[in-house]
């Protein structure tokens, strides 16, 4: 089947999109995220959006600067794995869930905020806290 050419590839939307989930997940601007690659932030919104593909050395590069491996980008995406199998980032099918999370205001704050905390005690202790808050419902 042909694909129009102004139309993006699935595939190119899919990896642009988690280039941007992990970026933003870090706390990068695209700008940063440009001059690290030596492009501009226009080409990195280029590459947010699937209008522009990544090459595979661009694509090593962006794993490398926002501390990912390159199978992170690719799933959950289309003709990716299935449901019931685990990806580099969520396991048991819960990728889009997890990506859902990580989208909103409220999720990135909390995984900025977690990641920045060091002792694995406190981290336990608020993942006991959260899970206790849950079973509340």
């Amino acid at each position: 089947m042909m694909q129009n050419k102004k139309t993006p590839n699935p595939i190119d939307v899919h990896v642009g999109s988690r280039i941007r989930l992990r970026r933003n997940m870090l706390g990068i601007s695209q700008e940063k995220l440009g001059e690290s690659l030596g492009v501009t932030f226009q080409q990195i919104q280029k590459y947010e959006k699937g209008s522009n593909r990544v090459g595979a050395s661009r694509l090593q590069a962006i794993s490398s600067i926002l501390n990912a491996p390159v199978s992170f980008f690719f799933d959950g995406g289309p003709g990716g794995e299935t449901d019931g199998e685990k990806g580099g980032f969520a396991e048991d099918g819960q990728t889009s869930y997890v990506v859902d999370f990580l989208s909103t205001a409220d999720g990135l704050q909390l995984n900025r905020a977690f990641v920045k905390i060091s002792d694995p005690k406190v981290r336990k202790r608020i993942v006991d806290l959260v899970k206790s808050l849950a079973d509340e419902d």
